[in-house]
């Protein structure tokens, strides 16, 4: 008897420690309640608090950017704070800001779904809105800033009568094919990816909204042969997609880089815009989804998991921020060139030092804290530090533009730099755009990817009947086995 029980002990072998992963859904939820819940955002009336939101955000948009704009249009430019030195001013300023907030959401849609990071099932729908609703707000401004926006059709490379071509050696013009290429891409592959939910959306409704639905749902009926073709484009697009992460915000730092203005004319800026983009997406994405979880209490697939993986992203790309902004100063003031010295002097000890100061401050040391896991774990702390990063990398941008055209080389043409009110107004009007336009979204569309959301659980692995039996009996693998016999074994 006691032979058989030392056996038995040898096969099974010393029971090891399982770390379990952390949930992805809590509370151990099944297929039929995450689709209800997340249905049901759309299917049910608004709470009080949607309406709350929604109404002062139409407001704004509609006085901010059609009232702005249209008062723009009938009186020219010239009502921007725009002058013939600073010719760059919050009108660029605004466009890079909101280029950079979309880049999250591609992010977390193409390269974590290439590298199989299960965690983003919960986000990306909500990420990948966010940089639509983005890149709609960063083309008002450009469009505008031409002037006469009734030609703005000039810079398609199309055949026209006067002969006009475009300058294909400036980066403004790869600007142009860059976002709209990537607004393009990020546009299918969003809609792509509801096909499945708008399909359950369809079954589940009636009358009208059955018909819309089933009109954006593409006849998708969930056979093999439809999930066979959805994977592979899906896969597809991802891989389209993670180039333009990179490519996008480098190209619009070529503005900048390509340029012979002091101050602009440096290398770290496709590597330094990339991160400072992906940086500011991701608070923009906590910014929106911290209360869009509590108003509809998503807090089962938003867990705590997710919030504090993203705040880790975020304290490493404000890392990588902070070191370009003291490699930035470094090589300015050990190149030894004169007017590198005087232009980063200019931004630190000139008129716009505060900026400089909020910049630093916001970027650098309020991600810092973020090292804590308890601060990482504190809504109200991880809420309060995305709005410094969406406030620091806002003024990240002025300080790179305002700071630097409104003294160059000339001292006759130095001229300071202060916006307009009808700058400041078409800045909060896509702020009102930005938030209306997702508000909406969380009205019409699923704001959680179900079918993606649904693979997370355990219940989803076809060996799971399998692993539960084993964790039930306390047994491990052979090679787990072996591996504690080495450890045990004597050294020779």
């Amino acid at each position: 008897m006691a032979n058989a029980t030392d056996n038995s002990t040898k096969r099974n072998g010393p029971k090891l420690p399982v770390l379990e992963r952390e949930k992805l859904i809590l509370n151990g939820r099944s297929y039929h309640w995450i689709t209800d819940r997340i249905c049901g955002v759309i299917e049910k009336p608004q709470p009080a608090l949607w309406w709350f939101l929604f109404i002062p955000c139409a407001i704004i948009a509609a006085i901010g950017v059609v009232g702005g704009l249209s008062y723009l249009v009938s009186a020219g430019v010239g009502v921007w704070g725009n002058t013939n030195r600073t010719m760059w001013g919050w009108p660029i300023v605004n466009f890079v800001f909101w280029i950079g907030i979309g880049h999250a959401g591609t992010l977390i849609s193409a390269i974590l779904f290439l590298t199989r990071q299960n965690w983003r099932t919960s986000i990306n729908r909500a990420a990948e809105a966010m940089t639509i609703f983005a890149v709609m707000c960063a083309g008002i401004f450009p469009a505008f800033h031409v002037g006469r926006v009734w030609m703005a059709w000039y810079l398609a490379p199309i055949p026209n009568a006067n002969a006009i071509w475009q300058n294909f050696k400036s980066p403004l013009l790869w600007d142009v094919f860059a976002v709209s290429t990537y607004f393009t891409i990020s546009l299918i592959f969003w809609y792509l990816g509801m096909v499945p939910d708008l399909a359950t959306i369809r079954d589940r409704a009636k009358g009208i909204r059955k018909k819309i639905y089933g009109i954006f749902s593409l006849g998708w009926r969930g056979s093999n042969r439809h999930w066979t073709h959805y994977e592979v484009a899906y896969l597809l697009l991802a891989a389209i997609s993670t180039p333009l992460v990179l490519s996008v915000h480098s190209i619009v730092s070529f503005d900048f880089a390509t340029s012979v203005v002091p101050g602009w004319h440096t290398t770290i800026f496709p590597p330094y815009f990339v991160a400072g983009a992906i940086f500011g997406g991701f608070a923009m994405v906590l910014t929106i989804m911290i209360p869009a979880r509590f108003i509809y209490g998503l807090q089962d697939m938003i867990t705590m998991k997710h919030i504090d993986n993203m705040a880790k992203i975020i304290l490493l790309t404000g890392t990588i921020v902070g070191y370009a902004y003291l490699m930035e100063l470094f090589i300015a003031f050990y190149g030894g060139a004169k007017y590198e010295i005087a232009a980063f002097k200019y931004r630190l000890t000139g008129p716009y030092w505060l900026s400089y100061v909020l910049m630093m401050s916001f970027n650098v040391l309020s991600p810092q804290i973020f090292w804590f896991r308890k601060m990482r774990e504190n809504l109200w702390v991880v809420m309060a530090v995305c709005m410094c990063v969406n406030m620091g990398m806002w003024f990240e941008r002025y300080v790179i533009i305002v700071t630097t055209l409104p003294r160059t080389w000339l001292p006759g043409m130095w001229k300071a730099y202060s916006p307009s009110a009808v700058d400041v107004m078409t800045f909060v009007g896509t702020i009102g755009m930005f938030l209306t336009l997702f508000l909406l979204f969380l009205r019409f569309l699923p704001c959680i990817n179900i079918a993606e959301v649904k693979w997370t659980l355990d219940e989803s692995d076809p060996h799971h009947e399998d692993k539960e039996e084993i964790n039930d009996e306390g047994a491990v693998s052979e090679s787990a086995y072996q591996h504690e016999l080495d450890n045990q074994a004597p050294k020779a």
